[in-house]
């Protein structure tokens, strides 16, 4: 007789749209956004929760979508790297990676956003130090972490003095 896999409906919404889809429940969360959801920007690195790679952000706070089941989704937000641009304006810390050389293969950078993105919107004014702290569970083998760093505090910078502008 042949196994056919359980499968559960998820409703849950990404990148502010909302999906209804029946997933496999051992289906993992970074495969059903890469493969079910074609959001190929999720990357998979380790799959053991270590390199950072795969982080998204789960009801806004950063989670790894490879240790994360797919159902364990329902009902959530989820916001991936496509997610963080608005239209065709990159997220101010998109902009300020590229500008400091902040990417370079550029596998790590979706798990750097979205942890860093988390960050700022916890600490508007963050250190040096916060944006290290933050970053420790990114592993990136190219950069040295010094762009990474300088570009989230000129991200911090810009988004600060456009808060200020729309008070």
């Amino acid at each position: 007789m042949e196994s056919v896999a359980e499968t559960r409906t998820i409703d849950l919404k990404v990148n502010g749209k909302a999906y209804s889809r029946p997933v496999p429940v051992r289906m993992m969360l970074s495969d059903f956004l890469r493969h079910e959801l074609k959001l190929t920007g999720t990357h998979v690195g380790c799959e053991h929760g270590v390199c950072g790679a795969c982080t998204i952000l789960f009801d806004g706070r950063s989670a790894r979508s490879c240790l994360m089941l797919a159902v364990q989704a329902n009902g959530h937000e989820i916001t991936t790297v496509e997610g963080l641009a608005s239209g065709a304006e990159m997220h101010p810390l998109q902009t300020a990676l590229s500008e400091h050389h902040g990417l370079q293969c550029g596998f790590c950078t979706p798990g750097m956003l979205t942890t860093l993105v988390e960050l700022l919107n916890d600490n508007p004014s963050p250190t040096a130090e916060d944006v290290r702290i933050a970053i420790s569970g990114n592993l990136c083998r190219c950069t040295g972490y010094e762009g990474i760093v300088a570009a989230t505090l000129e991200a911090a910078g810009r988004m600060r003095a456009s808060a200020g502008e729309r008070s």
